[in-house]
């Protein structure tokens, strides 16, 4: 499914009223967010089911100078909660003026009379409105007043306590994607435009779909196995290299170049989404690039042995 996206909200159409929806800013769409969206669908199954959520996360307003740390962003997050039966996201324009904008008003001009929401559910953390000056006991009470339903989700935990974003980016810096796949519920993808390099991994005979991280965050630096999702839903096994590529000292900002295996074309242009399954080794400077040559020969092995027995399973 693919959801309809609201980006304005003084103006949704009368058919995207009436849902319920959940609350928050879905950054991965992990298990706790699927957790929460199962929860308002079952406080009103015959309702439409929708998300609010906010772009760009608060936090890249507030915080401008934090490195980027983005799970994922619209597009990837459309997708996941798509695939969750989500119908429409209301996707508010998080700036200045919004940030502005009292507790109370959002309750009243934003959920109940613009979205006409019949139910909401957000977690026992959620706070909102200017300086956080909403929270889930005030929520209580103003959808009580105002006549729409309202659920706090109890927080979905495992034996490391609840399942949260700051977790699963964790483990992804850490360098154990697997692990942050179990707790998102599929693995974890970069989603971006593919760029022109400097043609460097066809002259080692490995081409490369260049990728920039853009405001995703970046996950521990290495070689990973991989699996490539094209724009006309075509996948791929591929290698990828996250880094900033030190055996040709090209001093840029770290980046991600992914090989397909047993594909040929021009990918350019192309929104692409890749999925990293296992880090298979972390970036390392080579003595001259025929070494580097030889090493990416044995990543690619791995890398197609490592999918081979996945898929298998």
């Amino acid at each position: 499914m693919t959801p309809r996206l609201h980006e304005d909200w003084r103006s949704v159409p009368p058919e995207a009223r009436g849902a319920v929806a959940a609350l928050g800013n879905f950054d991965g769409v992990h298990l706790g967010h699927a957790h929460l969206v199962r929860t308002v669908q079952l406080a009103r199954p015959d309702a439409p089911l929708a998300v609010v959520t906010f772009e760009p996360h608060p936090r890249e307003l507030f915080r401008p100078q934090d490195p980027p740390f983005r799970l994922t962003l619209p597009d990837e997050r459309a997708a996941a909660l798509g695939a969750l039966g989500v119908q429409h996201i209301f996707q508010i324009p998080f700036g200045e003026a919004f940030s502005q904008m009292r507790a109370d008003r959002f309750v009243e001009d934003v959920l109940h009379n613009a979205l006409g929401l019949r139910h909401v559910a957000c977690g026992h953390d959620f706070a909102f409105g200017h300086r956080r000056g909403g929270d889930v006991p005030f929520l209580t009470e103003r959808a009580a007043e105002l006549g729409f339903g309202f659920t706090v989700a109890e927080a979905l935990t495992d034996a490391n306590g609840p399942y949260s974003s700051t977790r699963i980016r964790r483990l992804l810096q850490d360098g154990y994607p697997e692990r942050a796949a179990v707790e998102l519920g599929r693995p974890w993808s970069i989603r971006g435009v593919v760029q022109h390099g400097d043609k460097r991994g066809r002259l080692l005979g490995f081409p490369t779909a260049n990728v920039a991280l853009g405001r995703h965050i970046e996950p521990a630096r290495g070689v990973y196995a991989c699996m490539v999702r094209l724009s006309n839903g075509h996948t791929y096994y591929g290698v990828a290299n996250i880094g900033r590529r030190p055996t040709i000292n090209d001093g840029q900002e770290s980046r991600l170049e992914v090989h397909l295996f047993d594909f040929s074309g021009d990918l350019y242009g192309q929104t692409i989404s890749v999925a990293l399954h296992a880090l298979l080794r972390a970036e390392k400077r080579f003595e001259n690039l025929d070494a580097l040559k030889g090493q990416i020969t044995k990543d690619a092995e791995e890398a197609r042995a490592l999918l081979a027995d996945r898929e298998s399973v």
